[in-house]
């Protein structure tokens, strides 16, 4: 087949071969940044850049799980499997109140049925212009002033109803429910606001285990909805879904759920060429995000509801949601606080990452007050603080403070202290931006700052960012010492009202280098502070054997040079074997810290994360994660890796020998 032809498959169109994208561009400028064509193989997709400026900039976006599973308002967004699922709960619900599932099946609530009390039960959310409360221009207009630069819906969940007029599912909103093409609505509400565009799409689930629990069905319509097609058909059918949003609502950002590793690779490649040829025609750079099956050498990986526990390079996302007990509204659902999630994204974006924040609407298109409210007291805080959040990067240090956020996925937001700082910087690297989750008092002690750690001569002004946008107060008393930068705040209590405050360090030039924290030049042991004993090499052993630990007793599998790069890292270099600690770039928790010799990696590179009292967080390069002693006291035992947390099991001193 030429590789200029198109073919046609239940509705999908692909592109294929080395020419796809001058026949897309018909001569077009071709886009910002990366090749001007893709084709189907990772060593071509991997060269598109992963994170767009336009992402890096953004920091903040809002999505929303609203769909045909906010009927039932139970459980969660699962509720389509698990309802199938004997003696769970939801399948207790759904026999009281519609009937048994094998009389009263899923796809009732998509094509309406009564339940057991006679009340009509249906996804069909009206327009405000025709009599019914959803409005996707009020909803639009919520986002932007939440502070959200992109946004975009759920346009499909593991469920398989598609919220588009799709021509390869029938089982979508124009043909039934709604009889609206919903993503279209959004799509065009939201770009009238200025933001970005996204979508998000769950679907490779849909058929590769949400619905196990389905009995086989007879009619090939039902098959389809349950993703029981077989894996061709399905590999085929998810491809061409991607296809149609892409060349539908040429989405800017498109995010996609786990388990993508059990898509064909060639569907996957397939997409990724199609969608970033598609980019180069509409000269935009775009965005894909994943949480497997692809990787970031072209594609964003995605922490869900968490993030690293320190900066972690390439840049990042990750999507949490307003709420700890469902993604989609539940009768009586909960809600994290307002201070919690604005906390979460200013931890995530002093490392290095992005937040898309989910909202739950009610079936019939309304935002709740309780949602409304911590997305507008977001809004409020970006409308006068976001200098500090918007079109920054990470800066050497992510921050300093007891309490510890991120650590993975799956991690709580938690609301910071007064004694938590977090850094940015400006593009052009002249302003260090350091902000309090609380209220500091009369001084503002910033440790990171420390004479031997950095050198302020350059430091022209320090302003407190004032209580509306654009203001700020002058802070000319300072001093430094070894213990850190000392700032005269204006009053011990606090001037106004906000949940984090923002002190701008604007410099005569580029913000000088970050310093490691002073350790000692000779050789070191370096002793865990829950278990006592040492980090250990085992002596003479092969290249990537683990680290251990031992009880100290002097010998030089014990001693280390702390090898300082210059770039707030070292390399931990053993006195008897001359190799270096490794992660390995394993990123999670609990797997070994090896050795092995020194190649320059980020695996063999380590930041000492001072805790005080002379503890570090030895934290790696490549992995945002931490040695860790595992509380294991016996001597040999292995050392693995863990997220940076608050237990002294992830805690060192750093003692001369």
């Amino acid at each position: 087949m030429s590789p200029f032809s198109r073919r046609t498959m239940l509705g999908l169109v692909t592109v294929s071969g080395a020419a796809a994208a001058g026949l897309l561009r018909g001569g077009a400028a071709s886009a910002t940044a990366g090749p001007a064509a893709y084709t189907p193989t990772w060593s071509s997709v991997d060269q598109h850049p992963p994170a767009a400026e336009w992402f890096q900039d953004a920091k903040f976006g809002i999505y929303f799980h609203w769909g045909v599973f906010s009927v039932p308002a139970f459980g969660n967004e699962w509720y389509p499997r698990t309802m199938y699922i004997a003696g769970s709960a939801e399948n207790d619900h759904h026999k009281a109140v519609y009937g048994d599932p094998s009389v009263w099946p899923y796809h009732n609530f998509i094509n309406g049925a009564r339940d057991k009390s006679g009340a009509w039960v249906q996804f069909a959310p009206k327009l405000k212009s025709a009599g019914g409360n959803f409005d996707p221009a009020e909803w639009a207009q919520l986002f932007a002033d939440a502070g959200a630069r992109f946004a975009g819906p759920v346009a499909e969940h593991h469920d398989g109803f598609s919220m588009w007029n799709s021509a390869a599912n029938e089982w979508n909103s124009v043909a039934k429910g709604p009889r609206l093409d919903l993503v279209r609505l959004h799509a065009d509400a939201i770009r009238a606001r200025g933001l970005k565009f996204m979508v998000s799409l769950h679907h490779a689930y849909h058929f590769t285990g949400y619905y196990d629990h389905v009995p086989a069905q007879s009619d090939a319509g039902l098959r389809k909805l349950y993703g029981q097609l077989g894996s061709a058909a399905e590999n085929q059918l998810w491809y061409a879904k991607l296809a149609e949003v892409v060349d539908g609502y040429r989405p800017d950002l498109l995010w996609q759920d786990f388990n993508l590793s059990h898509v064909d690779e060639s569907r996957r490649l397939d997409f990724l060429a199609y969608y970033y040829n598609r980019a180069v025609a509409w000269n935009k750079d775009v965005v894909a995000t994943y949480k497997d099956g692809f990787d970031n050498r072209g594609e964003v990986f995605d922490f869900e509801r968490g993030g690293p526990g320190d900066i972690q390079n390439p840049y990042w996302l990750t999507d949490d949601s307003i709420s700890s007990s469902s993604w989609c509204y539940t009768t009586g659902i909960g809600y994290y606080s307002m201070k919690a999630m604005l906390h979460a994204l200013i931890d995530r974006v002093s490392k290095n990452g992005t937040m898309l924040l989910n909202i739950a609407p009610t079936a019939d298109g309304t935002i709740p007050p309780g949602q409304r409210t911590i997305l507008l007291g977001i809004g409020d805080y970006l409308a006068r603080f976001g200098e500090s959040i918007y079109a920054t990067r990470a800066w050497s240090a992510y921050g300093e403070g007891s309490t510890q956020m991120g650590g993975g996925s799956f991690t709580t937001p938690r609301e910071g202290t007064a004694r938590d700082i977090r850094f940015t910087r400006s593009k052009d690297e002249t302003v260090l931006y350091a902000t309090v989750l609380g209220w500091p008092g009369a001084t503002l002690d910033i440790a990171t700052l420390a004479t031997g750690r950095i050198d302020l001569g350059s430091l022209r002004a320090v302003q407190l960012l004032g209580a509306t946008a654009g203001s700020f107060v002058d802070l000319p008393g300072r001093t430094q010492d070894g213990s850190g930068l000392h700032i005269r705040m204006p009053s011990a209590t606090a001037p106004f009202s906000a949940p984090a405050y923002v002190v701008r360090l604007a410099f005569s030039g580029r913000i000088p280098a970050l310093g490691s924290p002073p350790v000692p030049a000779s050789w070191v042991r370096i002793a865990n502070v829950t278990t006592g004993l040492v980090l250990d090499s085992g002596g003479n052993v092969a290249s990537g054997s683990v680290l251990k630990q031992w009880s100290y007793d002097g010998s030089t599998n014990l001693h280390w040079q702390l090898v300082d790069l210059g770039t707030g890292y070292h390399r931990i270099v053993n006195r008897t074997n001359g190799m270096v600690a490794d992660s390995g770039g394993r990123t999670g928790n609990g797997v070994s810290a090896v050795q092995a010799p020194w190649t320059g990696s980020d695996n063999q590179q380590w930041r000492l994360a001072a805790l005080g009292d002379g503890r570090y967080q030895i934290v790696n390069r490549a992995t945002g994660t931490a040695l860790d002693g595992a509380g294991n006291t016996t001597s040999g035992s292995t050392v693995v890796l863990w997220a940076p947390n608050s237990s002294t099991n992830n805690q060192w001193t750093v003692t001369a020998v």
